[in-house]
């Protein structure tokens, strides 16, 4: 009887124990008894013997404990007075405090779920952990899952996306709250996209050259918390209220936007943190353990691929599991949709340095039962070794795609600048490439069009409208005498550097940015829009805006009359794919016998070989649809100079094809994008039948 006593008693203090899983700091874990005011406290710290601590049970009253547990680098132990609400930090045990606890910069949670910052007298920010109740009550509101063949990603800043919109609530302009209102809700839907990707939310921090500029780190590619949301964001209230009313306003633009059947993608940065170079002051991971979290030389240096003083090293199990547990926490507490993961090979090169298809991070993601449908989206390049792996992803991922981004703006701007200039351009073999949905370039790794994430602009580099209007960077406001940024654009100004007056150039312009937006948008694959293009914004030639918190990159809502025709002919064009996609069967373009892609020339034959690789020739047909679709859809591209008198594929020319064309053989004109071709829609020919189709135009006909 007492050797079962005794068992009982060991069994009751193991319950009461602290545990090192999960992570981070939890009211309760499995297998320990929750215990009112005591929290499980766990931090993966290997380059320290011991760790304390420090939390504030009250405004100004801080408290410490040790955590007596350790298990191959993971400190814990059970921590009273430690509640929801506590600002917190780690330090090394027996190390001397340099100040009283909140005076000073605490280790931060790797985990926390919130992170409050405030100003030292010195001018530098000091940032504190937060013990937040995750609590939030959903209602009915759930995850769309859309279909990747029916997504279009509309990348956004949350706070450039509001500040300036004159019919959202001026204390909401610039927040998550502002995001989620209902009037920006409803332009989402009336302009006809499916996703809404957001720039950095983790929580980040501006780097000390910034500060010193009075600028600040806009884009947030800067990460201090991969499990807390970035409280500037927030609405005032939300802010002053502390992060819970921080994280739920978060989850109410979310839930606002899953109502209205919008997807949620955030742009995550897990290749490297905001502590920079190794000279800098340790905020978390280097004070708990440097070695491990990052990369280093053999000499101790770290090793960079990512160009912003540090990467976090993928070869490491716990840096693995910190990722994926942040990608589970978006995915589960936040109901978040997909990712898209900034500088993505970083996040896949071995202990070798070298980029791995079957990276275990890669091999983890494919096996979570809990990532497993949600949309996965690499920017597929970093600055080390083979560091531009577009098409080599493995299935499962989609990718931006550079080929198709400068493909586009070769074809129609640096195409169009050397024939004004009396020169040549490129053959339509490249662009035909493109609007196939890249096929050949992710096939190599078992996958279709749908990996292809087309986009012709982002955040970084030009506006759609400054791909018009600059073949220069003007990035003078960054403070670094115009030498950051990309020199190379592939841009085309028409003539004229910078904004004008003449109309004849402005005219030109805009109908290159309708060509491009209605070639992106037609494409297989997947389009991505950037906020503004739609709207025609410029941010006048800066092309590295990522310190601008200002109007030069917010949305400007009182568009000129060529940004009003853009936004016009974006959501004509959104819908004419949606409405073309319904009329296909669910498996196109995915399934090779499903899609069917007809190539013609300007007279209306299946294009030849010679004529493919011909700069001369710069028209080309294409018709689209499946074998079992209710109607097909020809997209006709003219790169030329001249308008020019195409003939429309009739019977014949579809002979062997196993296509056929809709009852009457009659092509309906839905769009084109030439300056004073509107009139014309709606207009119907036969198959055989001409039509003149303008210089340097896209038309669409419904088949």
């Amino acid at each position: 009887m007492a050797d079962l006593t005794s068992i009982e008693q060991g069994q009751a203090v193991a319950r009461r124990v602290s545990r090192p899983f999960p992570l981070g700091v939890r009211n309760s874990v499995p297998g320990v008894e929750a215990a009112p005011g005591t929290a499980n406290v766990s931090v993966y710290a290997p380059g320290l013997t011991g760790v304390d601590v420090y939390f504030e049970k009250a405004p100004g009253d801080w408290s410490s404990a040790p955590l007596r547990g350790s298990v191959a680098g993971i400190h814990h132990g059970r921590v009273n007075g430690l509640t929801y609400g506590s600002r917190y930090g780690f330090w090394p045990a027996g190390k001397e405090l340099p100040g009283q606890p909140g005076s000073f910069q605490l280790l931060l949670d790797p985990y926390g779920r919130g992170i409050d910052e405030v100003q030292h007298p010195d001018g530098v920010p000091l940032f504190f952990s937060v013990h937040v109740d995750p609590s939030f009550d959903w209602g009915t509101a759930h995850q769309p899952h859309v279909p990747w063949r029916d997504t279009v990603i509309y990348e956004a800043h949350v706070r450039g996306q509001t500040m300036l919109h004159p019919d959202i609530p001026e204390e909401l302009r610039g927040t998550y709250a502002g995001m989620g209102h209902p009037v920006m809700v409803n332009y989402f839907k009336e302009l006809g996209i499916t996703a809404v990707e957001l720039l950095p939310v983790h929580f980040h921090a501006d780097e000390a050259h910034l500060r010193e500029l009075n600028l600040t780190n806009y884009w947030g590619y800067n990460t201090l918390g991969f499990f807390a949301p970035h409280a500037a964001y927030a609405t005032k209230a939300a802010q002053a209220a502390g992060p819970k009313a921080v994280q739920d306003e978060v989850k109410t633009m979310i839930k606002s936007l899953h109502e209205a059947g919008l997807e949620v993608i955030l742009d995550v940065v897990y290749n490297h943190t905001a502590e920079g170079t190794k000279d800098q002051p340790a905020l978390s991971w280097r004070g708990l353990g440097d070695n491990q979290y990052y990369r280093h030389d053999g000499e101790g240096r770290y090793l960079d691929t990512t160009g912003c003083g540090n990467t976090l090293d993928f070869s490491q199990p716990r840096v693995i599991q910190m990722t994926l547990d942040s990608l589970r926490h978006w995915v589960q507490d936040y109901q978040v949709d997909g990712f898209r993961f900034d500088l993505a090979p970083a996040l896949c090169r071995g202990a070798d340095g070298r980029f791995d298809p079957r990276h275990p991070f890669l091999v983890a993601v494919a096996a979570d039962p809990v990532l497993h449908g949600t949309k996965l989206i690499a920017e597929p390049w970093d600055i080390g070794p083979d560091g531009w792996q577009t098409g080599n992803f493995p299935p499962g991922w989609a990718e931006w795609n550079d080929r198709y981004r400068d493909t586009a703006r070769d074809f129609w701007l640096r195409d169009r600048a050397a024939l004004d200039a009396g020169g040549t351009g490129s053959s339509v073999a490249r662009i035909a490439g493109s609007l196939a949905g890249s096929a050949d370039l992710f096939a190599r790794s078992g996958r279709t069009a749908l990996s292809s994430v087309n986009m012709v602009t982002a955040h970084d580099g030009f506006t759609l409208a400054d791909l018009t209007s600059y073949e220069l960077k003007h990035n003078e406001a960054n403070g670094e005498d115009n030498r950051d940024g990309s020199s190379e654009n592939r841009s085309y100004n028409h003539g004229l550097e910078g904004p004008t007056e003449n109309r004849d150039i402005a005219a030109r312009r805009a109908q290159s940015a309708r060509n491009i937006m209605a070639t992106l948008v037609m494409s297989l694959g997947v389009p991505m829009i950037t906020a503004g293009d739609e709207l025609g914004r410029t941010q006048q030639g800066n092309n590295n805006s990522y310190c601008q918190d200002s109007p030069l990159t917010w949305l400007n809502w009182d568009p000129d009359e060529n940004g009003r025709r853009m936004l016009e002919t974006t959501r004509t064009l959104l819908r004419l794919r949606r409405e073309f996609l319904a009329s296909q069967p669910y498996r196109f373009p995915a399934d090779a016998q499903e899609a069917s892609l007809l190539w013609f020339d300007e007279f209306g034959q299946p294009m030849a070989l010679d004529r493919w690789e011909d700069p001369n020739s710069r028209v080309v047909q294409l018709l689209v649809g499946s074998h079992n679709g209710m109607l097909r859809g020809l997209l006709v591209l003219n790169g030329s100079q001249n308008d020019i008198e195409i003939t429309l594929p009739d019977a014949r020319a579809l002979e062997g094809s196993g296509a056929a064309l809709n009852e009457g053989h009659a092509y309906e004109l839905l769009l084109s994008t030439a300056g004073d071709e509107q009139s014309d829609t709606g207009k119907r020919l036969r198959g055989g039948e001409k039509d003149l189709l303008p210089a340097n135009s896209v038309s669409l006909y419904r088949a």
